[in-house]
């Protein structure tokens, strides 16, 4: 297989689905949190409800990984499983704010979260598959900046409704301006999808070689259980950077509305305190965005590594720093710090791994590296009821900053990354 340097508009069309993708994703973070609240979840039940979700992409992650490296059709390698990840992904979008309670809620989350994994691997795998190594870097910041496209449409996209489209607010247990955030977000998942499978050619590889599931399933294990020392040090560094950015998801609209609005659940008060959370994620998505526009000037003066150090710090800083915030304009500094973390997480992991992956494995490893983002999800949703229970006494807020001395630690173990950049 042998990889030609790429122009801009193929790397642009290849990485369009991430839009979809992260608008999706960005819908769930941003308001399920708060649709448990309003289908009567109390704040110390909210992490379990999150549990079914993570726990499948843990199962799913290096299956579809592992699946797609002895892959070969009509379709190509990847793009079988971003499609079909992505028709299952619209589906329970469309379903997710018909829920009318909560086992039906955290159902559809679990389906919603399933399917997302199953395309989400394999659309990092485009890029080691397609580029040549002088191009997997800005491979994975064009994705970096999709993704923040996708989050920061997603984040506003309720906010929108409701001030410019006069969407109501009213309807049921959960508002109408969530459901239609929620169906559009359920058309663009599959548009953009459809994109990127139409517009990119995937190469042959010289190395598919079609098995049998026993095979397969043998040498899955066997690399899950020998992986490269790198992929390690990154993979703690995931760990602690992603349980601080799951605190701040599945707290920080329901600390807002709670801390800084002082309302309760199904007040008015309390909904204009998820709308101007959604609002926050939409301006972290922008600092995202822009400061994954220039992210490739910044390699060009430090290395990746220490891109990513002072990344996860300011994200860290940024999320601690709610401790001081009593003002909701204020929020926007704490945003400012997680878009430059958000916007180092999502290409700088990637682009120091890509490089020391052997090509005929590089689905199964990006498979198993999304773990190290799974992982974090399970530990909290498993063990942080019992933190905001009895240790953070249901402080939303506390909750936030604890998500923030995840990120700082993160931070520290990144110096320990040994990286070479090209």
């Amino acid at each position: 297989m042998t990889k030609k340097l790429l122009g801009l508009r193929k790397i642009w069309n290849m990485n369009i689905g991430l839009i979809g993708i992260n608008f999706g994703w960005g819908l769930q973070m941003a308001n399920m949190s708060a649709i448990y609240e309003y289908l009567g979840a109390k704040p110390s039940h909210i992490p379990i409800l999150w549990l079914a979700a993570p726990l499948t992409g843990l199962l799913i992650q290096p299956i579809i990984g592992c699946m797609s490296d002895h892959t070969w059709c009509f379709l190509g390698r990847r793009k079988p499983y971003i499609l079909v990840g992505a028709i299952l992904s619209s589906i329970a979008l469309f379903f997710m704010p018909l829920s009318s309670t909560l086992w039906m809620a955290a159902v559809t989350l679990w389906i919603l979260d399933a399917s997302v994994n199953v395309s989400m691997g394999p659309f990092r795998a485009l890029v080691p598959d397609l580029l040549p190594e002088s191009q997997v870097t800005i491979g994975y910041i064009i994705q970096a900046i999709t993704i923040a496209i996708g989050t920061v449409t997603a984040s506003a996209l309720p906010w929108i409704l409701q001030n410019i489209f006069h969407v109501s607010s009213d309807s049921g247990n959960i508002p109408l301006v969530v459901r239609w955030s929620f169906w559009v977000g359920a058309l663009v998942f599959i548009l953009s999808i459809l994109w990127t499978t139409l517009s990119t050619q995937e190469l042959a590889p010289d190395c598919c070689v079609k098995k049998h599931w026993k095979e397969t399933r043998v040498d899955m294990f066997h690399d899950i259980f020998h992986l490269p020392k790198k992929m390690w040090d990154l993979g703690w560094v995931m760990i602690f950077s992603w349980m601080g950015l799951f605190c701040m998801f599945l707290f920080f609209p329901i600390a807002v509305a709670n801390n800084i609005f002082n309302a309760a659940p199904n007040t008015p008060q309390y909904l204009a305190g998820l709308e101007w959370a959604g609002l926050c994620f939409a301006i972290y998505a922008a600092f995202f965005l822009l400061v994954s526009f220039l992210l490739p000037y910044i390699n060009k003066l430090i290395s990746r590594k220490m891109i990513h150090v002072l990344s996860l710090a300011c994200g860290g800083l940024g999320l601690v720093g709610m401790l001081l915030i009593h003002t909701k304009w204020a929020l926007i500094w704490s945003m400012l710090g997680i878009g430059i973390a958000f916007a180092s997480m999502q290409s700088m992991p990637y682009a120091m791994l890509a490089n020391s992956l052997p090509e005929e494995k590089i689905g199964i490893y990006m498979g198993i590296f999304n773990l190290f983002i799974v992982v974090p999800e399970i530990l909290i949703s498993v063990g942080f009821g019992f933190i905001m229970q009895y240790i953070l006494h249901n402080n939303r807020e506390l909750a936030v900053v604890t998500g923030g001395i995840f990120m700082l630690i993160a931070s520290l173990l990144t110096l320990r990354v040994k990286d070479v950049s090209t």
